[in-house]
């Protein structure tokens, strides 16, 4: 037999020995490898939300995963002085926002916007208030990196997690090794954020004919997803929030990026900022408004206290000259109308059906607390 009929005939089965004998550990040593088969994390939909959401087929939930990304979430070696975590912005109690105007890093440093709400994020495709990233896998390593937030590379992240004895082995569970990796802290990261579901407000439980709404709330609802103007030669007063809020959807929000009016001129570019558009210029996401009453400040620097001065914004003081506004946001309940003039009692009458949207249920869910908190 020549050489080159040997290498051809045993070459397959000297390229698979490594696999089968182990991997190398980090300090370039072999690793065991242990038969790997993590369980499946079955998701649990909720009826009025959307029934596939977009789950990376590299990335698939299970329960291993799932319970490694809760304690990485809550994990404050992730940050460069071991002194906050993801859930120290997305707390809990506060429907995952953190109560601030504008987040606050590690380093006592303010970030030019607040926290986002991180309610059914599993079903969005665009992320952060400028869709800077387009998954969780993506948009996980941007706050540990920047150096306003976190401010550590991922690198020394997983260099710090190595070294303890509780991860190495809760990676082999949810991903066959003990080796460390970026990919996998982001996957995990992720795998976590996809079940926190929020779905059982009181206007679910309407929904699902469990309770009943107030008239009040009612009112509230029909005015959230009318639209003023003249329908049959009646005048209908509306709010007309569902343009970017989608109830139709269930989750609230929207996959487009509206000015709303804020200012004249923007010193945050906002969706600009990533895309180079001038029409993009002011733009954000429209966030969730499920768990609004928990989400204060509002907007993406925080600018509004209580719903109370959002409604005022989108009742007087809409900035109509500000460019690409959304055309929106130029609706009135008086025929020709300059504002959108909703009465004291409308917006009353709105206000109490955005309180039926809170989740309790979802705020103190056991499954997505701190596990290191007893």
């Amino acid at each position: 037999m020549t050489f080159f009929s040997f290498w051809r005939r045993f070459w397959p089965a000297l390229a698979i020995a490594p696999l089968l004998a182990g991997g190398c550990g980090p300090d370039g040593e072999t690793e065991p490898v242990a038969p790997f088969a993590a369980t499946p994390y079955e998701l649990q939909l909720p009826s009025g939300l959307p029934a596939r959401p977009p789950i990376p087929t590299d990335n698939p939930l299970t329960q291993e995963g799932v319970a490694l990304g809760r304690m990485l979430f809550y994990e404050p070696r992730l940050s460069r002085n071991s002194t906050i975590s993801c859930g120290s912005c997305h707390q809990q109690s506060k429907a995952f926002t953190d109560g601030r105007a504008r987040a606050l890093g590690a380093d006592g440093q303010e970030h030019a916007r607040s926290t986002m709400s991180l309610a059914n994020v599993l079903w969005e495709p665009n992320l952060n208030w400028d869709g800077a990233a387009h998954t969780l896998e993506d948009q996980a390593r941007l706050p540990i990196e920047n150096t306003v937030e976190m401010h550590q590379s991922l690198g020394e992240g997983v260099r710090k997690l190595q070294q303890t004895a509780l991860y190495p082995p809760l990676f082999a569970k949810a991903f066959g090794s003990q080796t460390i990796t970026e990919t996998n802290v982001l996957k995990a990261l992720a795998q976590f954020e996809r079940t926190l579901i929020s779905a059982n407000s009181r206007y679910d439980q309407f929904l699902r004919h469990e309770t009943d709404l107030t008239r009040d709330e009612q009112m509230g609802a029909f005015l959230f997803r009318s639209h003023p103007g003249e329908v049959g030669g009646i005048f209908v007063r509306g709010a007309a929030c569902h343009h970017c809020h989608l109830e139709t959807t269930g989750l609230f929000n929207s996959p487009e990026f509206f000015n709303n009016g804020l200012d004249a001129t923007f010193a945050d570019a906002g969706r600009g900022g990533v895309t180079g558009q001038a029409t993009d210029q002011g733009k954000f996401r429209a966030p969730t408004l499920r768990n609004i009453v928990l989400t204060a400040p509002y907007m993406h620097d925080g600018r509004f206290r209580t719903l109370e001065e959002v409604l005022a914004h989108y009742n007087e003081h809409v900035e109509r000259n500000s460019p690409f506004l959304d055309p929106n946001m130029l609706l009135s309940n008086t025929p020709k109308g300059t504002k959108l003039d909703l009465t004291p009692l409308e917006q009353q009458q709105l206000l109490a059906f955005l309180r039926t949207l809170t989740d309790s249920a979802f705020i103190q869910a056991k499954q997505f607390s701190n596990p290191f908190t007893p």
